[in-house]
């Protein structure tokens, strides 16, 4: 295989989780009597561009199909995320009622919502019918096509070149790199401003957060690769930031290169060379994370196991796609994890992708009262126990087996 972003030969692998099927791809109770897809999971990384990517085995039409089940507006704390966002970019960029507002996977309008609120005109872009219905019932415009260079001169066509788009947890979906980015290079008015969001590499490794790799997710970003990309396709970066929504994430500000340019901010440079200092261009810098991956397996079996010897009763919570890979990589089953539970309705009444575990309203845990609630997305640790706070009149404690087991 060639990196997807320059070319280059693949030579140095990251990380073989073995086989498993793709992580969102739950499944149906009149279905379990079928075969499920079981797929390669190996991510490798270029030694030329420096970007980190999965080994091609799935297509993403049949990833983000009309059965997708992520619904970004289940958690209360993204939605605070995304209303912040609005926000910030309606001041710093002088956004009004004459603007144009593209959101580049829009899910089911968690984001746009805001900005519709806000009276600017945006439009949405959703390749799977579930959420983008969603969206529609919340009253956005959405266009349900997968986006690159084509789709990007269709919208310009129509009007709207835009002053901002936006691109949250999207940019590592993508296949073809190229393609996606030579598009907001087409819909960027000269003076716009896109943004790309995503989980770092930094704490991807320094986290041993192995659990987020998965088959939806083709790319594993650092700021290094981001820019090259950006600038292999008409783009520059001006500016980037640091969050901590995904356990640890980036905010990085492009333009186009041909546009009426910002200066680059300095926390460009010094993000380039924190990423440097930390050997992000060094094969030894990738060796770590496979034997972290099989230590956190070990632990998370030593304790499921000798939960179940002790007579109690583990149970999960969120149903992650972060968990299925982070559940099929340990070979956890129901008999070591009885259900997990999950907000999401479009999620209730499924099983697991792989272990089979039955997906269950949020509502069984008080009636079933388990000792251990393992919370499988452990980025929303916080908000999880908040919500579960009652569990604790019970003596539950809750669980996180990344980066390492910690019981609370």
């Amino acid at each position: 295989m060639n990196c997807r972003g320059c070319a280059a030969p693949l030579g140095l692998l990251l990380i073989d989780l073995g086989t498993s099927p793709p992580s969102n791809a739950y499944v149906h109770a009149d279905r379990l009597e079928q075969a499920e897809q079981w797929v390669p999971l190996k991510v490798a990384v270029c030694e030329q561009c420096w970007l980190v990517q999965t080994e091609d085995y799935t297509r993403a039409d049949s990833l983000f199909d009309a059965e997708y089940a992520y619904f970004s507006s289940f958690s209360s704390t993204w939605l605070e995320h995304a209303e912040r966002y609005v926000a910030e970019m309606s001041e710093r960029f002088g956004l009004n009622a004459d603007s144009r507002v593209v959101e580049v996977a829009a899910n089911d309008g968690y984001l746009l919502q805001y900005v519709a609120a806000r009276g600017i005109a945006c439009l949405g872009v959703e390749p799977t019918r579930s959420t983008a219905q969603a969206a529609r019932e919340k009253g956005l415009e959405i266009r349900e096509l997968f986006f690159g260079r084509d789709t990007a001169t269709q919208l310009r066509s129509e009007g709207w070149s835009a002053d901002l788009v936006a691109a949250n947890n999207v940019l590592a979906h993508v296949p073809d790199i190229n393609d996606f980015l030579a598009g907001f290079a087409t819909l960027l008015k000269p003076t716009g401003v896109a943004t790309f969001e995503f989980p770092q590499l930094l704490t991807l490794l320094a986290g041993a957060q192995f659990d987020t790799l998965y088959h939806e997710h083709y790319s594993y970003l650092s700021l290094t690769a981001v820019k090259a990309l950006c600038e292999r396709n008409g783009l520059e970066v001006f500016d980037v930031s640091q969050l901590s929504t995904h356990g640890g994430s980036l905010r990085v500000f492009v333009q186009r290169k041909d546009g009426q340019r910002r200066a680059v901010l300095p926390a460009v440079q010094q993000q380039l060379q924190a990423e440097l200092a930390a050997g992000v261009k060094t094969a030894e810098y990738y060796a770590t994370l496979a034997p972290a991956a099989e230590r956190i397996k070990h632990e998370l079996l030593r304790f499921l196991l000798q939960a179940r010897a002790d007579g109690k009763r583990v149970v999960g919570y969120g149903a992650a796609a972060k968990g299925n890979t982070l559940l099929n990589y340990a070979g956890v089953k129901p008999d070591l994890l009885a259900w997990v539970a999950d907000a999401n309705p479009h999620k209730q009444g499924k099983f697991l992708p792989g272990s089979r575990i039955p997906v269950v309203s949020p509502e069984r845990i008080a009636l079933e009262q388990p000792d251990y609630i393992l919370v499988l997305p452990w980025n929303l640790l916080s908000e999880v126990t908040q919500q579960l706070s009652s569990a604790k009149a019970w003596g539950a404690c809750f669980v996180v087996a990344v980066p390492e087991l910690s019981i609370q």
